[in-house]
């Protein structure tokens, strides 16, 4: 009765185990996987239900290769079909829809034929299934072309970059942010393919032109084309200008107080990380950000409870871990309070601080301030900390959380370190558009972040950053000044044998080349407005060269934000 039962329902029963077939052509059944899995994308899957002669002919990178072409060539961002027909005469038909980018969506009909017998069917296999409508000889291509590029403004909505010149009536500011055109680097030219754009169209190589080139560059419009059938025919539809956030005065504040000197300004908002001012190698240079680093390091030692505002260390020149010594700068003899040792930027403090932090809880920390994280500004480095298995021993982690070792961050990476702890340990996703609504993390415990607060403004009252007070302005900041070639040099370390002598090549003590200059800071400290990250290559002590660049940075920030 059972067995019965279920053959009127359509249900074999083969060795005790019940198969559902409904009475369903295999063709169709076979048809329904390839369009199924084409529609998700999964390649393999389509190449699964291919002839076995089919599937030797074809190798797995072979089908994929062929299909990512046509899907390229036409554009395609999703693939759809409708309803399988049953087989007639041994072909089935499937109804598909094509959504591309440059020539709206396409519908055209997939037909399959098929060998082998009974319910052992399978598709065989020819170039036109790649692309729905095409017919067997027939390849298919597209000739398009790029409308005109659009406008880029300041936040003030003063054209950056103009029309085919790309021309500007400020271009003292234009010029340091802009950016070029030029014919896109090899690692991008797949991705421009895929938009549709032209054989020799130039792209927006760096800059502005680079960060907002798919916004810029317009739709393309031409024809795409199967043999000499037209299948689709659309315009070219040029963008909107876009606004950045670029403020033309903070700009040329931030590039004057550079000079000719290498190195970067950042100038941030911290509450919607709209980014002011880019200049020289502001988001795209990388250099150990020295004591900088220490406003993250703070940050994780107090997060973990393992120092606060009553804490006290020793008054000393050096600490020592692992047999080595590591030195406060100039060899100054400093600490007391974690405040103190905080504004005078003490070494022999905060190295100590990070081993006991360790190693792991250090580098989450610093990924919470968006180390390790790409900013999302094309053109724009990554600020890098190594994972914790991989940064050593104690000594290594005590280096790094002084922001030497193998840490490594950008001026506009510094400027966003800046700007969480202004924003209360909110982190704004960083952005160079002018009113994109802001999109914030909480980095770190707003307690935490107040308390950090504090202390970078001990450190412009009265410790390492004076040369950044501002009158009638409470500033809150934090110097570096990373070591450059007595760090680069791993073959000049102490040899724990006493019976090796190291030779290593003289660094003056007072070479300013021997280090970066570094300030990190925001204003107003009680109602924060901008914020800045300043790095200038082997340029001397923070304090001394980095400070007043920032403070002007500050000051230009803070009349363009009132």
């Amino acid at each position: 009765m059972i067995i019965a039962s279920a053959l009127a329902a359509g249900v074999l029963v083969v060795a005790g185990v019940l198969v559902l077939t409904g009475g369903e052509p295999a063709e169709r059944v076979v048809a329904q996987r390839f369009v199924a899995a084409w529609a998700r994308g999964d390649l393999p899957a389509m190449r699964a239900q291919l002839a076995e002669q089919d599937r030797q002919s074809m190798t797995v990178r072979r089908f994929s290769d062929a299909y990512r072409a046509a899907a390229t060539t036409a554009t395609t961002t999703a693939i759809a079909h409708g309803k399988v027909g049953d087989p007639r005469d041994g072909v089935v038909s499937v109804p598909m829809r094509v959504t591309t980018r440059v020539f709206g969506t396409l519908r055209g009909t997939l037909r399959l034929t098929f060998s082998g017998e009974g319910d052992d069917k399978q598709i065989r296999w020819k170039p036109s299934l790649v692309f729905p409508g095409l017919k067997v000889g027939e390849r298919l291509e597209r000739r398009t072309e790029l409308p005109r590029r659009a406008d880029i403004l300041a936040r003030d909505g003063t054209p950056l970059a103009q029309g085919e010149e790309r021309s500007s009536s400020i271009d003292d500011v234009a010029s340091s942010i802009v950016g070029e055109l030029g014919a896109p680097p090899p690692e991008r030219a797949g991705r421009m393919r895929e938009l549709g754009y032209p054989t020799g169209a130039t792209v927006g190589t760096s800059g502005l032109e680079r960060v907002f080139e798919e916004r810029l560059a317009g739709t393309p419009g031409g024809q795409l084309r199967a043999g000499r059938r037209v299948l689709a025919q659309t315009l070219p539809r040029p963008a909107r200008p876009v606004r950045s956030s670029i403020d033309p005065r903070v700009q040329r504040a931030a590039v004057a107080a550079k000079g000719e000197r290498l190195g970067g300004v950042a100038v941030v908002r911290p509450r919607t990380g709209e980014i002011l001012a880019l200049g020289g190698i502001a988001f795209s240079g990388l250099q150990p950000p020295g004591s900088t680093f220490k406003i993250v390091t703070l940050a994780g030692v107090l997060e973990a409870g393992l120092a606060g505002v009553n804490s006290t260390y020793p008054v000393e020149t050096k600490t020592t871990i692992e047999g080595v010594d590591l030195e406060n700068a100039n060899g100054e003899s400093c600490g007391g309070t974690l405040r103190n040792s905080f504004a005078h930027s003490c070494n022999s403090v905060f190295a100590p601080l990070g081993a006991r932090l360790g190693a792991e809880r250090l580098v989450k920390t610093a990924e919470k301030f968006g180390f390790n994280t790409p900013v999302g500004i094309a053109g724009a480095a990554t600020s890098t900390i190594p994972a914790a298995g991989e940064i050593g021993d104690d000594l290594a982690v005590g280096s790094t959380a002084i922001g030497q070792g193998r840490v490594q961050a950008s001026a506009l990476q510094m400027a966003w370190v800046a700007a969480t702890i202004a924003a209360r340990g909110r982190r704004a996703q960083l952005t160079l558009e002018r009113g994109r609504a802001p999109r914030r993390t909480q980095a770190i415990d707003a307690a935490v972040a107040r308390l950090v607060g504090r202390m970078m403004e001990a450190v412009v009252r009265e410790g390492t950053g004076k040369s950044a007070q501002i009158s009638g302005v409470r500033v809150a900041g934090k110097t570096g000044t990373a070591e450059l070639k007595t760090t680069s040099q791993p073959d000049c370390a102490p040899s724990p044998d006493p019976a090796v002598v190291t030779q290593c090549p003289p660094v003056a003590a007072d070479d300013p080349t021997d280090t970066d200059a570094w300030f990190a800071a925001y204003a107003p400290a009680s109602n924060p407005r901008v914020a800045v990250g300043v790095l200038l290559v082997q340029s001397g002590a923070g304090g001394d060269t980095a400070a007043p660049v920032a403070k002007q940075a500050l000051l230009a920030g803070l009349k363009a934000t009132r």
